[in-house]
């Protein structure tokens, strides 16, 4: 469990309320949970996701960890072992020749016995599809793919908590599937922690929960449907319905098309389709 207590935080280190990217943050994110955190650019949602794996100096105030372990320059190291970030651009992520030498890179760096490194590189990039790629160069491969190859590599470190930031926002349609199923797998099947940042609606649905942030605040949590039924929230984080829920709730507000219970309870299934 992953314990987010009164968090602020301020590029130019100001404690003016006005000057924080993230102000007065309380969270709890619980054990094999798909949250799902969304906000407009400049929102701290990207603040945030860095903050939870230490990528950035220590908060002005208040306190992360994971297991009643708190996040600082004592236990960092302790922490990542738990924790994997997949970030926005797949093309900063390679640190390797090729697939292989990429997903090996963070077993490397904790002296992993070199028999279990390949068992364990074979085995994950099984998992997420790329073992017939092992080595290729990263020139050759496409946003999905680069992204698959840096789960890969978190999964092999046996990170429990799996951090997306934007990780589909440059992805062509199919690209975004295929992550977003290897997503649900990641959870149902590996009982991982999924953390996604996005501005992508039509992700955030499949969360067990989602947060709204704007202006370094939290603004809105809840299930999916609960948050995005209120349009004005949305609205205020330039964020809108997802196209099934308001073509469902235009046809609600329609006098003639609300009529015909057939048409809405269709829709409504519509709806909630994976």
């Amino acid at each position: 469990m992953i314990e987010v207590k009164d968090l602020c935080y301020s590029y130019d280190k100001s404690d003016k309320q006005t000057d924080r990217a993230l102000n007065n943050i309380n969270l709890t994110i619980y054990d094999n949970e798909w949250l799902a955190i969304l906000g407009h650019n400049g929102s701290g949602k990207s603040t945030l996701s860095k903050l939870l794996v230490g990528l950035l100096e220590g908060p002005i105030k208040g306190t992360i960890s994971y297991d009643g372990i708190l996040l600082n320059e004592e236990n960092i190291k302790q922490i990542r072992q738990k924790v994997g970030i997949v970030f926005q651009n797949p093309d900063n992520q390679f640190v390797g020749v090729n697939v292989k030498y990429d997903v090996a890179f963070g077993l490397e760096n904790r002296n992993t016995p070199r028999p279990l490194m390949h068992e364990l590189v074979e085995k994950w990039t099984k998992e997420v599809g790329m073992y017939d790629y092992l080595d290729r160069e990263p020139n050759t491969l496409s946003g999905g793919q680069k992204q698959r190859v840096a789960i890969a590599g978190i999964l092999a470190l046996n990170c429990d908590v799996i951090i997306l930031d934007e990780a589909t926002s440059m992805l062509d349609p199919e690209g975004v599937i295929d992550i977003t199923n290897l997503i649900v797998t990641l959870k149902n099947t590996y009982h991982k922690t999924i953390i996604t940042i996005t501005h992508d609606l039509d992700i955030a649905k499949l969360a067990d929960r989602v947060i709204v942030l704007k202006e370094g605040s939290i603004i809105g949590e809840g299930k999916p449907d609960e948050i995005f039924k209120q349009r004005e929230l949305l609205q205020s984080s330039n964020l809108d319905m997802p196209f099934r829920l308001r073509f469902y709730t235009e046809v609600l507000n329609d006098p003639i098309l609300s009529k015909n219970k057939r048409l809405e309870e269709a829709l409504w299934q519509y709806h909630f389709m994976k």
